[in-house]
Formats: structure tokens, C-alpha cells, sequence
């Protein structure tokens, strides 16, 4: 069968009906979703065998154009589907360069009480309204791991944007994980609902807390990263897919011996830090405001931005 009429997984050289529905049934319905694949990672979600499964990527790869070199015209015309989600505050939206981006993670960390959440839900919010007023014109979902979703919440911040509460609640999906296992999980299912709904942003709030629960010790450190490296790995997979803002909030490590020890690193290493294409670190200011610092970028300089939390939500200090 030539490449040119490889359009849908069953046209995949050896994909019967059968091979088929596994692949669907695991979540794999698109020539996109099995060329990004690992074929370890595919062949345990679908209990097809390795080998087979490696061909599926290969030809996958191939019909989709997955893995390719692009030429730097090609790469800017892909980086003109980027979006670009308002942030609620003018300067924050500026050192962000425009908004948060999607086909991006965007990590916003910082000690209790810095605001993380209340970021997540007003970029929530945003998120519904349409694409020349700074929003996607799409649906959210969020894992919960922490019990920090508010509807009251959206509620003030929706009406402040004068969208209907009612509306906006309808077009949040929120799951609640009590566990890393279930957290990664919860992945897939986002996967699920963005087939029906068309999901601009995912959210994860918070991304390391549970993992850091469960895996104590530095002899469960190497598992503990495996797992948050394979869970922002799908993460970053989604966001490419669906063309959504990936958000998700982080804690930092908070030890009174460490003298010399940064107080305001986030938890997670360098597999997070390499993962997040956006780290923003949050603390407080003067009189309620937040200070909001870019750390990390692929193309922006470090800088800060002044904002206020206020009743209405994010905006400018």
C-alpha cells in the first residue's frame, strides 16, 4: 500500500479490524497519536507485540511526517498555529510574549500561597473566550491532585469577563486524582473527552505533590523521576495534538537546614525544567501583589512582571 493512501490507522500495512480496534481502544485512533510513540510504551497499552508495533510507528511516522527535517521557512509557518492565551494582566501577557502559548508546557511554581491555583483558573477562564479577545475559543480540563478547583471562583472571574458562570462551569472538566497512578491516567482520559470537546488547555495542579508523597526516599528517586518524566512527556504530547496550553502548577523544596540551598527550587529536577518550555516563579509582594518572574524560556529574556490578584482575578499591579 504507497504512503499517499495511508490516511487512517486501519490503511496501516498489517492493521486488520481487529489490530485496529486495540489501537483505538487504547487511545491510539489517529496516524499522529501511534507515530509518537514509543514502540515499548504502545505494545503495553495494546498487548500487541513489540515488533509489530514498531512497524506501526514507522509507517505512521512516514504517512503522518512525523520526524522529518523541516526547513526554517517550514518551522515558522508550523509556529504560526501557536496560539497565544491572555493571562488577564497586560504586563504578564508581554513577558510571556503575548500569552501563554499552546503546543507548549508553561509551569508556574512558587511557595503556598503565591497564587498558583488562582493562575490555573483564570487562564481557565480564559481559555473560552474567542481567539481575538485573547482566548482559544475552546473547552479546559484539569486534574486536581490538591482539592484546590473552586466553581465560586470561576464563577467571580467569569462574570468579571461578562461570560455567562453557567456556560463557563459547563466547559471545565475537572477529575480529581488521589494518586500519581491515577494522575497519569487521567491523561488518557483528557485524550477521551478532546475527541468530543474540543480542549484548548490542560491543566495539572499539582503536577509533583503526589509523587513526592509516594516515592520517600532517595532510593525510590529514580522511580519517582522516571514517572514525572513519562507523565510530562504525555503531557507535551497532548499539547502538540490538540494544538492546547498545557499548564501546570508546582511546589518548591522547602528545607530549613539547606543554608546554602536555593529555597525557591522547584521540586523535580531537571526533568521538569527540561520539559516545561515556560518556568514562571511566583512570590509575593507589596500590599497583596505577586511578582512574577520568568526564569526559563526557549526564547524570551528572564524578566518580572507586577500583577494583582483581585476579586475580578489575574490583573495588572
Amino acid at each position: 500500500m504507497s504512503e499517499a493512501k495511508v490516511k487512517v490507522v486501519e490503511d496501516l500495512p498489517g492493521v486488520g479490524p481487529a489490530i485496529a480496534e486495540k489501537l483505538r481502544d487504547a487511545g491510539y485512533d489517529t496516524l499522529e497519536a501511534i507515530g509518537t510513540q514509543a514502540p515499548g510504551t504502545l505494545s503495553d497499552a495494546t498487548g500487541i507485540g513489540k515488533e509489530s508495533c514498531s512497524k506501526f510507528i514507522a509507517e505512521a511516522r512516514k504517512a503522518a511526517n512525523i520526524g522529518s527535517f523541516l526547513t526554517g521557512t517550514e518551522l515558522m509557518e508550523k509556529r504560526a498555529t501557536v496560539g497565544k492565551l491572555t493571562t488577564g494582566a497586560e504586563a504578564f501577557n508581554e513577558l510571556l510574549g503575548g500569552g501563554v502559548e499552546t503546543q507548549s508546557i508553561t509551569e508556574f511554581y512558587g511557595q503556598y500561597g503565591s497564587g498558583k491555583t488562582q493562575f490555573v483558573l483564570q487562564l481557565a477562564v480564559n481559555t473560552l473566550l474567542p481567539v481575538e479577545q485573547g482566548g482559544l475559543g475552546g473547552e479546559v480540563a484539569i486534574i486536581d491532585t490538591e482539592n484546590t478547583f473552586r466553581p465560586e471562583r470561576i464563577i467571580s472571574m467569569s462574570k468579571a469577563l461578562d461570560l455567562d458562570p453557567d456556560e463557563v462551569l459547563s466547559k471545565i472538566h475537572v477529575g480529581r486524582a488521589y494518586n500519581s497512578h491515577q494522575q497519569m491516567l487521567m491523561v488518557e482520559k483528557v485524550s477521551e473527552i478532546a475527541k468530543e470537546r474540543p480542549i484548548k488547555m490542560l491543566a495539572v495542579d499539582s503536577l509533583t505533590g503526589a509523587f513526592r508523597a509516594e516515592y520517600i526516599g532517595r532510593g525510590t528517586l529514580a522511580d519517582r523521576q522516571g514517572k514525572i518524566n513519562a507523565h510530562m512527556t504525555e503531557l507535551a504530547r497532548f499539547g502538540d495534538l490538540n494544538n492546547a496550553a498545557v499548564v501546570v502548577t508546582n511546589q518548591v523544596s522547602s528545607n530549613p537546614a539547606a543554608f546554602f540551598g536555593d529555597p525557591t527550587k522547584p521540586i523535580g529536577g531537571n526533568i521538569v525544567g527540561h520539559t516545561s518550555k515556560f518556568r514562571v516563579y511566583l512570590r509575593r509582594g507589596k500590599a497583596g501583589k505577586r511578582v512574577c518572574r520568568l526564569v526559563d524560556s526557549p526564547h524570551l529574556p528572564e524578566n518580572e512582571a507586577l500583577v494583582s490578584i483581585t476579586e475580578d482575578g489575574i490583573r495588572d499591579g
